[in-house]
């Protein structure tokens, strides 16, 4: 019944906020997020916690200023993927800023495979539908398999019709896929910030060891790829922010798990610096540092 609920709530939202004027769609998100916000519930609780980390120097009033940014950002990611399948392709373009393009368009017309990985900032399907429309270049990524089984097909459909090629998360396939399609000198999209699989890489994270996947190094490793970290933010226009950073570079020596480590750490330092400037934007409700996880270890 809980599962039925879920699909049907998400179902909702697609079906009326698309609907709604843009002024409304957006007053409706701020008006959720605050409401969410002030209920002080586990995911403005575990955000806030993540937050800490982030700005270690932080008052608990900042925290909870940052914390409720943060849920308006959140919602605001969720009101514009409510409304992305309705924008024109000229919106779509529209919609993104990021400097450093350049180094995503070298690194397509380089002929080799192309691995661009993001943190949970921003809105990565506004990104993903810039680089469809904009660049007219599709790309595959990877998505979480969501309980019930109806709400990611709703999310695999939704994100198939802006242009992307979907694989699931679980299966064990996605992995020689990706590799097929990066070895034919395709893009592959991945959020790349919090393991899944619980065998990620460990890196130092805000000072703090956490695991991140591994999946983006050790692919661009065995296809001869590109890795390029992207990073996004919001400001006060209706026009997202961001940037492609400079392909990582191959370490000289090591196996290649070892250079695999040694790329996912220069990825997290990347992101940490995106995070510590943009910290609101920063959408991690869950545990991610280590120390959090074997809390709730029995």
């Amino acid at each position: 019944m809980r599962e039925k609920l879920t699909d049907g709530l998400y179902g909702l939202g697609w079906a009326t906020v698309k609907k709604l004027p843009e002024p409304a769609a957006k007053a409706l998100g701020r008006k959720i997020a605050d409401t969410v916000w002030k209920r002080r519930g586990k995911g403005v609780l575990r955000l806030e916690a993540n937050l800490a980390r982030v700005v270690p120097d932080a008052t608990p009033e900042r925290l909870a200023e940052l914390s409720k940014a943060g849920m308006r950002s959140y919602m605001r990611y969720w009101m514009e993927s409510f409304r992305l399948p309705t924008w024109s392709r000229e919106r779509a373009a529209a919609s993104f800023d990021p400097k450093g393009v350049h180094h995503l368009k070298e690194a397509l017309a380089s002929g080799r495979g192309v691995v661009l990985a993001l943190p949970h900032m921003g809105n990565w399907d506004v990104a993903g539908i810039w680089v469809t429309r904009a660049l007219d270049t599709p790309f595959t990524t990877v998505a979480e398999r969501l309980k019930p089984e109806s709400l990611y097909d709703r999310f695999v459909a939704y994100r198939e019709s802006l242009g992307m090629e979907v694989l699931p998360h679980t299966g064990g396939a996605a992995f020689g896929t990706l590799a097929r399609r990066l070895r034919a000198g395709g893009l592959v999209c991945l959020v790349a910030d919090r393991d899944l699989s619980a065998s990620g890489v460990e890196v130092s994270f805000f000072g703090e060891p956490t695991r991140m996947p591994a999946g983006p190094a050790v692919l661009a490793l065995q296809t001869d790829s590109l890795l390029l970290p992207v990073t996004l933010w919001y400001d006060d226009t209706d026009v997202m922010k961001g940037r492609v950073h400079a392909p990582l570079d191959v370490p000289e020596a090591g196996t290649r798990a070892e250079k695999a480590a040694a790329m996912t750490q220069n990825l997290a330092d990347v992101f940490a610096g995106a995070i510590a400037d943009h910290p609101e934007d920063w959408h991690m409700l869950q545990r991610l540092w280590l120390a959090d996880l074997e809390e709730r270890t029995p």
